[in-house]
């Protein structure tokens, strides 16, 4: 039974960078502190962010994606939410895929959420009215509720800004100060994973105090209105197997919550193992899945795991195979780092990657496929990496792919028999915004 929407707002910004997803962090945190019952969600396709809100709010993060999910995925998975929702935003407000679609502002007039906007207030005082009045009028269905500064420079500094935003009749939730402690380190793919920061926890405990002491929460809970109705939730991708491995440490976390929540509730039994730790799957299964994440970063030690590669070939020969991005590339032949040397790998696809020179792919990708995969035969995803094929043997392509504004591209990955894997995120099936 869907449970009944709750409130929520969006928490967005005019543009990457100014300090959204560390201000959210501290968001959740203070809330959680006051006692309040917290869900938290994603916009877009990113993995990386979503295990921050896990960790500040003790609750798994749902990625809400305009893009690749459409609008009735979109209600059935918000309508599942049971408190107060806090929903990050992705680049800026009005920034999504190429064909101006799925942006954090169309998650918003679909939730029909206020936005919270984050301002980085630097170098500017008075020009803020003029920024707040353009993104307050630029969509009539889209409600720019409030507004927060960040890394304003000093009290007067923040008296300025506060004026600015009265001339445009835009609520001040609070000013937070230039703080050196409040930064997050990154890497290729986004910020340095949750996982792997000895120290986050700290940090966003000092967030939420800089959020408790700048913010008035007060205002931002009465801000904060009514989820739309839900529809009926369309179904998300079918599970790979019945008793479905899962690669999970920090070489293989890029996996979607919606996805094996989905699989769980399908009657699926999920068997988490980890090549980091030398795991191998369990042999029973019927479907191994590799997702994405890091293993370019673990490449050696990945080559030398003797029981996870052996393990992992042994599951070959009865079980439905399927990797995404670096799952692809541990299902090649060789990865190749930064530094030109060849690691050896699974060798189950005919393919070698690379990371000597790292060359950006990133867009929303329409797939299309004939291959042993349990989904429909039309899909879409997502494609970020840095990585390139750099030799191939003869082989069948797993996904036929466009962009967003349909241009081909390239084809994807590699299928032979049951075993098969590319870059792409595999996200939602097709779907179509006509009735």
């Amino acid at each position: 039974m869907t449970a009944q929407p709750q409130t929520g707002c969006i928490i967005a910004a005019p543009h990457s960078g100014a300090g959204k997803t560390l201000i959210t962090l501290g968001i959740l945190r203070a809330l959680i502190r006051a006692g309040q019952a917290i869900s938290s969600a994603k916009v877009g396709p990113d993995y990386i962010d979503p295990a921050f809100h896990a960790l500040a709010c003790g609750a798994p993060c749902v990625n809400l994606d305009g893009w690749a999910m459409g609008r009735d995925l979109v209600h059935g998975l918000a309508g599942r939410f049971d408190s107060l929702v806090i929903v990050e935003g992705v680049m800026g407000l009005f920034d999504g895929a190429d064909d101006g679609t799925g942006s954090t502002a169309d998650i918003a007039t679909m939730l029909d959420l206020p936005v919270i906007l984050i301002v980085d207030a630097r170098a500017q005082s008075w020009s803020a009215a003029a920024l707040l009045h353009g993104f307050k009028t630029f969509r009539d269905n889209v409600k720019i509720a409030g507004v927060i500064f960040n890394r304003f420079g000093s009290p007067r500094h923040a008296a300025l800004l506060n004026k600015a935003a009265a001339q445009v009749e835009v609520p001040v939730l609070g000013c937070l100060p230039r703080i050196e402690r409040l930064a997050m380190p990154s890497r290729h793919l986004g910020l340095v994973q949750a996982a792997e920061q000895t120290d986050i926890n700290s940090l966003i405990e000092h967030a939420a105090d800089c959020v408790t002491e700048h913010i008035d929460l007060a205002l931002l809970k009465s801000i904060c209105k009514p989820l739309a109705q839900s529809h009926d939730e369309t179904k998300s991708l079918p599970p790979l197997g019945q008793r479905i491995a899962i690669a999970r440490d920090d070489a293989f976390s890029f996996a979607y919550h919606h996805l094996l929540n989905g699989w769980r509730e399908a009657g699926s039994e999920i068997l988490p193992f980890s090549p980091l730790a030398n795991e191998a799957p369990d042999i029973s299964a019927d479907a191994v899945f590799l997702p994405g994440g890091y293993p370019e970063l673990h490449a050696g030690l990945l080559s030398t795991n003797t029981v996870f590669l052996d393990g992992l070939r042994a599951c070959a020969e009865q079980a439905l195979i399927y990797g995404e991005c670096g799952g692809f590339m541990t299902l090649g032949e060789h990865l190749i780092d930064a530094e030109g040397e060849a690691h050896p790998m699974a060798g189950l696809l005919p393919v070698s990657t690379s990371f000597e020179r790292r060359i950006r792919h990133l867009g929303y990708r329409k797939l299309s496929h004939d291959s042993p995969l349990p989904w429909p035969k039309k899909l879409r995803g997502h494609e970020f990496h840095y990585s390139t094929l750099t030799a191939s043997r003869e082989g069948a392509p797993l996904f036929e792919a466009v962009n967003a504004t349909g241009e081909a591209q390239a084809s994807m990955g590699y299928v032979q028999g049951r075993i098969m894997g590319s870059y792409a995120h595999v996200i939602a099936p097709e779907w179509s915004d006509k009735p």
